[in-house]
């Protein structure tokens, strides 16, 4: 066997180092994806008086949307309980999930819907066609908006950091604030989340 030159011994220990940073890289470019929003979207000033869902009365609501083939929205519907727990009986709330028209419903009733169901006094309910969805102005799965007994927008906005990650944040804190008629100075915070209108998600089953 023919020994190998000086100068390919010289570009073996190259080697690992390129494939070290290539894994940096990849890192880096995951990470960025996951700290990249979507879109905020933009909910009336007011509860719109076309929608079919019950308005705010004596308490406020709040709404969240959600895709139902969304994995990073598990880490919001699971921020959602805790806020819901610790305001239980303050709040009406109601998860949609868009169901695209032609979709059945076993596509739409998701482990993200089950986990939905299983948080008390909480309401999932389906968005046919995304009709709600587009009323109050959401575009990305996890998108949150409260709206006080007297029908103003409150809050818009997600309630995780990042996409699938749970801990504290400022949209839950802003939440339990205004839903317990605190002062909030966060109104809004960044969405992270799957399009609640992507082609590419509605298709994969």
């Amino acid at each position: 066997m023919k020994a190998p030159s000086q100068k390919q011994r010289s570009l073996n220990p190259a080697i690992p180092l390129v494939w070290l940073g290539l894994a940096v890289w990849a890192t880096l470019a995951t990470m960025s994806a996951s700290n990249r929003p979507g879109p905020a979207g933009a909910p009336p000033a007011k509860w719109p008086v076309e929608s079919s869902l019950p308005g705010p009365a004596v308490k406020p609501t709040l709404v969240m949307f959600v895709q139902p083939d969304c994995f990073c929205s598990k880490a919001s519907v699971g921020e959602l309980s805790l806020l819901i727990n610790r305001c239980l009986g303050r709040v009406n709330t109601r998860v949609l999930f868009v169901k695209p028209a032609g979709r059945s419903t076993n596509w739409m009733r998701s482990d993200l819907w089950r986990q939905v169901a299983a948080i008390p006094g909480v309401t999932a309910a389906a968005d046919v066609d995304g009709r709600e969805a587009r009323l109050f102005g959401a575009a990305t799965s996890g998108q949150v908006v409260l709206y006080g007994a007297d029908g103003r927008l409150r809050f818009q906005g997600g309630i995780t950091l990042y996409r699938g990650h749970m801990g504290d944040n400022p949209g839950c804190a802003a939440l339990r604030a205004l839903i317990c008629h605190e002062q909030s100075q966060v109104t809004q915070t960044p969405v992270f989340g799957c399009p609640l209108f992507s082609t590419n998600l509605m298709a994969r089953r």
